[in-house]
């Protein structure tokens, strides 16, 4: 009987280990699962899927403010995260595609302290090697106008005769001379180029032209800042300065709109 006593405490630390083990085990195994599943989400966003959201109308009616898009990161190569670097992709950007990419440099952004490369999405209109101008706010590429279809031409017009110290850049690039004839002294909104698209650079654009921050305020993009193309709309809903309901992104959702592909 002393020896059972004596015993006793022991197995009552036994069995208090034992009752813990278990849930050591499945926090452990709570912890893997949770992390593997993290670990799977951050790789299908850093490397083939990315949701992004419209926040102006520069690419009206292709893409409205409100919309949420899904953007394939694979087909231009995806960007290696805290890195300058692109993985090779399985197509490269041609002309009509819309893009999202990250915009050059922009010192009047920096200045006013917002990001002065943001994450942008606009229209391939110029490819490498391209000649580009725009008369009379009709875009010309190779001397061929570029009339605009997506119902684009629906768009309001602005100020055609814009003057922007934005522009200026132009000066020392576009082309004093060439077939197309020479570049306007003062570019415009509407009246500027030719200009010769770089090798490993484009030219973007967005479809509202004149409700659009893009290539004439900032240049070319190269081609390691493309970050994707966007495949459709997964939500979307009317901005609520623009609805007359409460909790918009709840109350006036565009239905119809959802699932609708981007070209």
């Amino acid at each position: 009987m002393a020896k059972k006593k004596a015993d006793a405490p022991k197995n009552a630390v036994a069995a208090a280990r034992g009752r813990s083990a278990p849930f050591a085990r499945r926090a452990w195994e709570n912890f893997k699962s949770i992390a593997g599943t993290l670990a799977i989400f951050l790789f299908i966003r850093a490397f083939l899927v990315e949701a992004y959201r419209i926040p102006s109308g520069s690419m009206i009616p292709t893409l409205l403010i409100g919309d949420w898009l899904f953007v394939n990161k694979l087909v231009y190569g995806p960007h290696l995260p805290f890195s300058n670097y692109n993985l090779p992709g399985y197509a490269d950007p041609k002309r009509g595609d819309v893009v999202v990419f990250k915009s050059p440099y922009q010192p009047d952004e920096a200045e006013r302290g917002d990001d002065p490369t943001p994450t942008l999405v606009k229209r391939l209109v110029g490819m490498p090697g391209d000649t580009i101008f725009m008369r009379a706010g009709l875009l010309h590429v190779n001397g061929v106008p570029q009339r605009q279809g997506y119902g684009a031409d629906a768009n309001p017009k602005g100020d055609p005769n814009e003057i922007s110290d934005l522009f200026d850049w132009q000066k020392k690039v576009q082309l004093a001379t060439s077939r197309f004839g020479a570049a306007p002294k003062q570019p415009t909104h509407d009246e500027w180029g030719p200009l010769l698209v770089p090798n490993g650079y484009y030219w973007m654009m967005g479809d509202n032209r004149y409700n659009s921050k893009d290539s004439r305020y900032w240049g070319f993009v190269p081609r390691d800042n493309m970050r994707g193309r966007p495949i459709f709309v997964y939500y979307t809903y009317v901005p609520q300065n623009e609805s007359d309901r409460a909790l918009s992104p709840l109350t006036d959702i565009r239905w119809k709109r959802i699932g609708h592909i981007i070209r």
